[in-house]
């Protein structure tokens, strides 16, 4: 009798659990189908297609527009291609997907703003009339940041030592704060004595400069030379180094 009693409870543990596994495979396809949104995009900004077979570009864009983007962004692959709000992440995916149809790894492409000027002016916090295109002959940071940010504020020390040993030399900084109280703002700003102007609109991530070039991630620091060409958006590391280079040219 016990061990019919004990068969009987097993299989009734398995058929609960076999129950609970079908309901969250369920959840799982329901959640795809509803995520799931094939577009029909017939080219990829930053993907050459013209070395592949027709076959493969139909094979490649059609799995480019049915399979997802996993950044949370919720566009398909090629989709994310074609979108203002794009990511990086979707081209390795994309790069993925094409060497396992093809066999062929793509090159990274190279970023399209580099080597080409900004169009940035504001009024500064502090009421400096800031003017990117007037700085020319000066090396300028674009430091990307927020007083809520970690890793902007470690790298406020790094920023303000090359600050202080090459601003006479002819390097500058713009800030541009992705805060939304422009109080503690300002008050930050003063007791980390960060004499450089900044800019601030009060609208967090949606803030107007840093929507304009894409900013997803912060810090984001980038470097403009001389000519008033933006020639590295990865300056936080070695950036003394780099400006004193840039400086030098």
């Amino acid at each position: 009798m016990k061990t019919l009693i004990i068969i009987l409870m097993v299989a009734l543990t398995l058929a609960m659990y076999g129950q609970k596994q079908k309901e969250e495979a369920e959840k799982e396809t329901k959640k795809a189908t509803v995520l799931k949104k094939p577009t029909n995009f017939t080219k990829m900004p930053e993907v050459d297609l013209s070395d592949f077979t027709a076959e493969q570009k139909t094979i490649i864009l059609k799995r480019a527009n049915a399979e997802m983007c996993d950044c949370g962004c919720k566009l398909t692959l090629a989709e994310c291609r074609n979108d203002d709000t794009s990511c990086r992440k979707s081209l390795a995916l994309v790069g993925k997907l094409i060497e396992e149809i093809s066999g062929k790894k793509v090159a990274p492409p190279k970023d399209k703003a580099l080597g080409k000027g900004l169009d940035m002016k504001f009024t500064a916090t502090d009421g400096t009339e800031v003017d990117l295109a007037k700085m020319k002959g000066k090396v300028v940071l674009i430091d990307f940041w927020a007083t809520w940010c970690g890793p902007c504020v470690a790298e406020i020390p790094n920023v303000k030592k090359t600050y202080e040993k090459l601003h006479s030399k002819g390097f500058e900084i713009i800030g541009i704060s992705l805060d939304s109280n422009e109080d503690k703002l300002t008050q930050f700003i003063k007791k980390k004595d960060m004499p450089w102007p900044q800019y601030f609109d009060g609208k967090g991530w949606k803030n107007k400069i840093s929507t304009q070039h894409g900013i997803r991630s912060i810090p984001a620091m980038w470097l403009v030379d001389k000519e008033g060409n933006l020639v590295d958006k990865k300056a936080r590391t070695n950036l003394e180094e780099k400006v004193e280079k840039l400086l030098a040219d």
